[in-house]
């Protein structure tokens, strides 16, 4: 199924937003949402957290990586076949 573009389509069809949330101990969460189902999060949250060299995790819709990397995820979700007019960065 290489042919498919079935998930290049919805790539670019997803609003997605980055923001930064602090949990217990002071600790920084960058969160990522706005993933639709024809996306394969797992498989997103997998190359982000390789990318990132952090732990997190992938559950309802949205990615939770620990730490905060902002300033960095939107040039990644750029590279990773998202449009770049699609991403917003909460400060």
């Amino acid at each position: 199924m290489d042919l498919c573009v079935c998930e290049t389509i919805a790539r670019e069809q997803q609003k997605i937003t980055v923001g930064i949330e602090k949990r217990k101990f002071g600790k920084k969460y960058t969160i990522v949402k706005g993933f639709k189902n024809e996306v394969n999060v797992e498989e997103i949250f997998r190359k982000l957290k390789s990318k990132f060299a952090c732990g997190g995790t992938a559950k309802s819709g949205q990615i939770e990586l620990q730490g905060d990397h902002k300033s960095r995820m939107k040039a990644v979700l750029v590279e990773l076949g998202f449009p770049e007019e699609t991403i917003e960065i909460q400060h």
